[in-house]
């Protein structure tokens, strides 16, 4: 009885355009989950809100909450700024029973399963590297020597993946719909 209150992590991850921050935000709706904020040193844009999109914080501030482990993970992006999940803000969604998500990259899902073995974990899988690489260049987001960097990025964290020991289940995002459907009665059944 005790462990149905308390509430569930589930961490996913997967390469770039693959289309998990879809399916996270999906779920969430449909689960009533909760999406992690991270905290980042880089600089708020217009749209986005202190606390909503992110915690915004100070390279200072930042050092700081590492040196008072504060984060169940951590990691500089490109060499310039720094993100990083709050633990604080897991454990208090778990403590109230709350479905509490982490769109996470594999590293970080690596952190966050040794900091926490009982997390859930999650890889969204193009159905192959030929749709992956279409829907990196769909995006148009970035040129091609980016999209490149992506796609080879990408073709790494699959292996890790599924080399690793991290991740408790893998889903193919061939169907969007499909896909989402999977993740929900794998929470479901988890929660059960």
């Amino acid at each position: 009885m005790a462990a149905a209150s308390k509430g569930i992590l589930l961490v996913v991850s997967g390469p770039s355009g693959v289309g998990k921050t879809t399916i996270v935000h999906e779920v969430i709706r449909r689960l009533g989950g909760e999406f992690s904020v991270s905290a980042t040193t880089r600089a708020r844009t217009e749209r986005e809100r202190d606390g909503v999109d992110y915690h915004f914080v100070d390279q200072a501030t930042f050092q700081r909450w590492i040196d008072e482990d504060r984060f169940l993970e951590y990691a500089q992006v490109f060499g310039r700024s720094w993100y990083g999940t709050l633990r604080s803000q897991v454990e208090h969604a778990l403590a109230e029973g709350k479905l509490i998500v982490l769109d996470i990259d594999v590293q970080g899902a690596r952190d966050v399963k040794s900091r926490m073995p009982g997390a859930f974990s999650v890889f969204v899988l193009p159905p192959d590297e030929d749709t992956l690489l279409r829907r990196l260049h769909a995006r148009g987001r970035e040129d091609e020597t980016a999209i490149g960097r992506r796609y080879a990025e990408a073709k790494k964290e699959i292996d890790f993946a599924k080399s690793s020991g991290v991740y408790d289940a893998f889903i193919v995002n061939d169907d969007l719909e499909i896909a989402i459907d999977a993740l929900c009665d794998l929470v479901r059944t988890r929660r059960s």
